[in-house]
């Protein structure tokens, strides 16, 4: 009995906590690399470029932004449009949440003159169809064909199509557990970090004139001061809870605002 219980405990597999190491380039540095590999793309230097790390911390409004500084439109909101038949408009779209293969095909076909940022979508990184249809989508040939040759009932669907479009990948996924044959194609940043590389992050976004202008600057140093002293014990530490502990402490100016911010923070 003993010695099963041995085997038991030793073929149980253990899940280590990912350590995340500090980069040699600090994080915003290499947000700032994110935004010149985007204006690369949307000056169509560039086929492809994949962020990866974890959510929360701006991976997506910096590439919508580069964007949108670049002259592309967001047509996000529009389904059902095929964006070949308005080349004179330079358009990105961005997709989120489940996606087959199948519908895979239709967003490369619908768009495959535009800009495509999948954004979190890991089922099209991790399935084996989907990411062959990435890899024609993002070859380094000069004509790139992507062929879809499975029972295709939509009859607005051809079998295959020339894709000139440009694809953004932004996954909480680590750069490793992504197919290295899309990592190869791309341009590729790591934004994982380390809890004082997220504060640090925390401090060059709350200097912005766009984050939160709504609320008073003394609030927002105050939330972060708070977060940096409790960072190791927090349970999400990301701009969320920079938000969260700002509106609390805005709403008790002359109360004990730190308590109710750390339960929240730290359970």
């Amino acid at each position: 009995m003993n010695e099963i219980r041995v085997k038991r405990a030793y073929n149980k597999r253990i899940v280590e906590p990912e350590i995340i190491q500090p980069s040699n380039y600090n994080i915003n540095e290499r947000f700032q690399f994110v935004d010149q590999m985007i204006m690369m793309l949307a000056d169509g230097d560039q086929a492809s470029v994949v962020l990866t790390g974890p959510g929360g911390l701006g991976k997506s409004h910096t590439v919508i932004h580069s964007l949108m500084s670049a002259g592309y439109e967001d047509i996000s909101n529009l389904d059902d449009i095929d964006m070949s038949d308005y080349p004179e408009v330079k358009a990105f779209k961005k997709v989120s949440g489940y996606m087959t293969p199948k519908g895979l095909y239709r967003e490369l076909y619908e768009n495959r003159t535009s800009v495509l940022v999948f954004d979190d979508i890991d089922s099209i990184l991790q399935n084996e169809v989907s990411i062959n249809l990435l890899k024609a989508a993002l070859d380094s040939y000069s004509t790139r064909i992507i062929s879809y040759k499975a029972d295709i009932k939509d009859t607005d669907l051809p079998k295959s199509f020339e894709f000139t479009g440009r694809v953004v990948f932004i996954s909480n996924l680590s750069s490793n557990k992504i197919d290295q044959a899309i990592i190869s194609r791309s341009l590729s940043v790591d934004l994982s970090m380390t809890n004082k590389e997220k504060i640090d992050r925390m401090k060059f976004l709350l200097n912005q004139d766009k984050f939160m202008p709504e609320y008073n600057t003394e609030y927002k140093n105050d939330a972060l001061n708070l977060i940096e002293s409790v960072m190791n014990q927090v349970k999400e530490l990301s701009l969320r809870t920079l938000i969260q502990v700002t509106k609390i402490r805005a709403s008790n100016p002359d109360g004990n605002w730190e308590n109710l911010s750390k339960y929240v923070m730290c359970g």
